[in-house]
């Protein structure tokens, strides 16, 4: 750590949200980098962006875990192979097949307990409201509640600030400030469905190639086909 910085955990799933979400954490903290792992399809893929990204910004400190239940619990097609990851529809709001239940709530509790333990005094999370796939745990008043629970489920000497600096853009408000902060948006990963080349038809490969587009950049990552 740096002698007059403090220490921020960082949720980064190796997406690109996450990957500009820690450009703006490293311009304040040091990083304390946190990756959870669900069952979901794509994971080993996620886990080597999210350790590509942690090797870009040099954050020795580092832990990933899993919470495999959550794909024995089911309900979302990234974790039942048997529910279909839906082709892109970037003009409907109903809550896509890709919501994995409250699943933001299991990873701010152990980002929660990780940060107590270590002194963090913030935990970052690259969730986006306006411009998502419309998760109900990516609200900014989702995240206005968790920060009441995690103020009373803490030591009273603990303080731990939830930020959450893009909840707030659209995708391509995040691909522009990814670029200003230099962030390895290369290195990053966001595909629901493939860990080669990504597919280019789920929800998360249009809304990231939409950001590009409207953003006047080119995606540095392979698609298979771009929608």
């Amino acid at each position: 750590m740096s002698a007059n910085r403090q220490l921020a955990v960082v949720l980064a799933s190796g997406g690109m949200d996450s990957c500009v979400t820690t450009a703006v954490a490293a311009r304040e903290r040091d990083l304390a980098m946190l990756h959870i792992s669900y069952g979901q399809r794509t994971e080993e893929r996620e886990l080597k962006a999210f350790n590509d990204i942690a090797d870009f910004y040099q954050a020795n400190r580092r832990m990933t875990a899993s919470i495999a239940h959550l794909a024995k619990i089911g309900g979302s097609s990234l974790t039942d192979r048997n529910i279909e990851v839906s082709q892109a529809d970037l003009e409907s709001k109903e809550i896509p097949t890709s919501y994995v239940p409250f699943r933001n709530a299991h990873l701010l509790s152990i980002a929660t307990s990780w940060a107590e333990v270590i002194g963090a005094d913030r935990i970052y999370i690259g969730a986006v409201a306006e411009d998502s796939s419309g998760y109900p745990d990516c609200r900014p008043e989702y995240y206005e509640a968790f920060q009441r629970a995690i103020d009373l489920g803490t030591k009273p000497e603990t303080k731990i600030e939830i930020v959450t600096p893009v909840i707030r853009l659209r995708k391509s408000e995040i691909v522009r400030l990814g670029a200003e902060l230099g962030a390895p948006l290369e290195l990053s990963w966001s595909c629901y469905k493939r860990e080669d080349v990504a597919c280019g038809r789920c929800d998360s490969c249009a809304l990231r190639l939409r950001g590009f587009r409207e953003a006047g950049l080119r995606d540095p990552i392979p698609y298979m086909i771009e929608i």
